[in-house]
């Protein structure tokens, strides 16, 4: 049975209360880079860039990291454009949900290397089940679900839904 957690709206507004989160707690900086993990985690990172164009004067540039979400430990791990330096640069990787965590952590090992200023991360959605030690700086809303539930975001157009199936 699929139900209805968020609508177009609620996420908007969370999107808009995320961006705020993130210009506070890097308002000192020039640059942002914001890493959107491959799919819907790319699309929240653009609606989010939107937002904070629109709240404050930081540089911002958007990327894509691409890897394959049901095994990063066996993935190449691709980020688009590839030209971007990363090195002592903010950074938030941004995904639509925090499961269990290992997305996420193998997202973040790349910018490991590059020895950044900061990385942060954001999800629209934190489920509470992580099997990894990462958890999100910035969260449009935490859900304490089963282990057998699965959440479900939809972000076309200005069409955004979040579903519990």
């Amino acid at each position: 049975m699929k139900t209805q957690v968020l609508d177009s709206k609620q996420i908007s507004k969370m999107i808009k209360r995320m961006a705020y989160q993130i210009y506070e707690s890097n308002f000192s900086e020039k640059e942002l880079i914001l890493v959107g993990i491959s799919g819907q985690g790319y699309e929240l990172a653009k609606l989010i860039q939107t937002e904070l164009e629109g709240i404050c004067s930081i540089k911002i540039q958007l990327t894509q990291l691409d890897l394959n979400k049901s095994k990063p430990e066996e993935s190449l791990i691709n980020i688009m454009p590839d030209n971007i330096k990363y090195k002592n640069k903010s950074i938030i990787v941004i995904d639509d949900v925090l499961n269990t965590g290992k997305t996420l952590i193998y997202s973040c090992l790349p910018f490991l290397k590059w020895q950044v200023k900061k990385l942060q991360v954001a999800v629209l959605v934190d489920r509470n089940h992580k099997n990894f030690p990462i958890s999100a700086d910035f969260i449009g809303i935490s859900l304490s679900t089963t282990l057998q539930e699965h959440i479900h975001v939809v972000m076309e157009k200005k069409k955004f839904n979040v579903y519990l199936e």
